[in-house]
């Protein structure tokens, strides 16, 4: 049996995998510096406001944000980190990227299906920089031998999180 063909959305990369592509460093409207990316990250990984992301550019290691810049997306190259790495405007940069902290598809079928059950607050978690998701996470995984606290936990996280909570406490 012949296995399906799925359509990759960024440079050899499947939807829901790591990203590769290369790109030259321009200027936004506000003049940051910025890598272009040449795809919707909200189709290669779900959609957000903003995506955190780690990888490679440039066999360097990074950790940074995908964001709208103009009339597609691109990720804001600070002036330290791109000194230290002697890349400037006008550079051409090979990037590999992934999202960072756990993904919608990485949480356990109880935790996927209370956010699934509350949109604004699933869309809030998945918003959430991956120290605040894996917060929520470890709290709720404290109780793996008593589900009626689990279930409770992740109620109160989902209560929180439609509030726009970041962090309980």
């Amino acid at each position: 049996m012949k296995k399906k063909a799925t359509k990759p959305t960024a440079a050899g990369a499947k939807p829901g995998g790591p990203a590769r592509f290369t790109a030259v460093v321009t200027t936004d409207w506000r003049q940051r510096v910025v890598l272009p990316v040449p795809f919707d990250p909200d189709q290669q990984w779900g959609p957000k406001s903003k995506h955190y992301v780690r990888g490679i550019l440039n066999d360097c290691d990074f950790r940074g944000v995908i964001e709208k810049s103009g009339d597609g997306w691109g990720i804001a190259l600070g002036p330290s980190w791109r000194r230290d790495r002697g890349i400037d405007v006008g550079d051409k940069v090979d990037a590999a990227l992934i999202p960072e902290g756990p993904q919608r598809g990485d949480l356990a079928p109880d935790i996927v299906a209370a956010l699934d059950a509350s949109p604004e607050a699933g869309a809030f978690f998945d918003s959430l920089a991956q120290f605040y998701r894996k917060g929520y996470l470890r709290w709720i995984d404290a109780t793996k031998r008593s589900p009626a606290i689990r279930a409770e936990r992740i109620a109160e996280m989902v209560r929180l999180l439609g509030k726009g909570v970041k962090q309980r406490g």
